[in-house]
């Protein structure tokens, strides 16, 4: 029999059933607007309350054929009728489907999977913005390096006055200091006392200044400063120790004299003037102290037990170079040391076709 004449299963279920059937009858008119078809649910007793489908189920099942199940033929319900009036009359409950440990243990398995994909391509999307950035500031110096060959018809020499250590009368400054005000630091070599050595206390506030022009974003390095001066990244070439002894200096970045273009005779497209060296911090690695030079005697990125300054990055398999046209290069570990050995020197005549330029 339909709940509407009061046969019922047990007293609860009975009490339960009446109290769906009043308040159906009751609101009737209000259940047949849209916006409020089901706000009656809520106002039903705590203990009384059901989700929809087993109100649903419930009215169907048991007032077949009346007025109310009119009320909930609307297509709403998302369980088959079939299967509603099937699960209530066999007694049993539904409940929405849950995942199982196994289905919990595949998805687990699966995001796990994609993150071991992602992690990679995310690294490497990162590196190669770091070294998009290294390259940029390797141009901005080259501008700054053209900057001064404009302005004083020679590339700065790589040292002024060099000395070994601290303290003495020798200004020992270096060739990134001598371009600032071709890097847009005006402000910066306004504040260098370009007739007082490098470490004199007259130069110690503007020594201490940072510049990301001068840091490369791969290098590993916990603070800007080396010493409590400014980092430098980049180093002047002043010649190489492949070959034969760099004495005289065969790079155009040297020790006290400077260089025109045309004295650079294996062309400045096929010449190296500043390079990476940058695996870790260096003493010397300083924008203003002119020992921050070095010259080549090793492969790229060599990996020794003791320092030595060398064309070297934290750039997987690679370093970044300054040829004096002002273009920049990525140079592999595997280029030949005779070929590179080549690049580092201004006027022996061994490059013509510039081999470690990359095609």
């Amino acid at each position: 029999m339909p709940i509407c004449e009061g046969r019922v299963a047990g007293t609860g279920e009975k009490r339960f059933k009446a109290v769906v059937v009043r308040f159906v009858e009751s609101n009737r008119k209000r259940f047949s607007q849209q916006s409020t078809r089901f706000t009656w649910i809520a106002a039903l007793p705590r203990q009384m309350q059901l989700p929809y489908e087993s109100l649903y189920a419930l009215v169907e099942a048991n007032c077949a054929g009346c007025m109310h199940q009119n009320l909930f033929e609307d297509g709403l319900s998302p369980v088959p009728r079939e299967t509603r009036v099937n699960r209530l009359r066999s007694g049993s409950s539904w409940h929405p489907a849950g995942m199982t440990l196994v289905e919990l243990l595949v998805v687990v398995v699966i995001v796990a999977w994609l993150v071991a994909l992602l992690v990679p391509a995310v690294q490497a999307a990162r590196e190669s913005a770091r070294r998009t950035t290294c390259l940029n500031n390797l141009r901005h110096i080259g501008c700054g390096l053209h900057g001064h060959l404009v302005a004083k018809r020679t590339f700065p020499m790589g040292c002024l006055e060099w000395k070994a250590g601290t303290g003495g009368t020798n200004r020992c400054l270096a060739w990134s200091a001598l371009i600032l005000p071709w890097l847009d630091e005006q402000t910066t070599a306004d504040r260098v006392n370009y007739q007082k050595p490098f470490d004199d206390p007259a130069n110690a506030l503007a020594a201490a200044t940072a510049m990301q022009i001068f840091l490369c974003p791969s290098a590993s390095r916990t603070s800007p400063l080396v010493g409590g001066l400014g980092a430098s990244d980049y180093g002047g070439v002043v010649g190489e120790r492949i070959t034969s002894s760099n004495s005289p200096e065969k790079g155009v970045l040297v020790t006290g004299k400077s260089y025109a273009p045309r004295e650079i005779t294996d062309g400045l497209s096929k010449t190296i003037l500043v390079a990476e060296c940058a695996a870790e911090a260096w003493a010397d690695g300083q924008w203003i102290n002119g020992r921050n030079l070095f010259d080549q005697a090793y492969p790229i990125n060599a990996k020794m037990s003791f320092w030595e300054d060398e064309m070297r990055s934290r750039h997987p398999n690679a370093a970044q170079c300054l040829a004096g046209d002002g273009s920049v290069h990525l140079l592999s570990e595997t280029v030949d040391k005779i070929v590179l050995a080549a690049a580092f020197t201004r006027n022996r005549g061994e490059s013509p076709a510039a081999a470690w330029v990359a095609p």
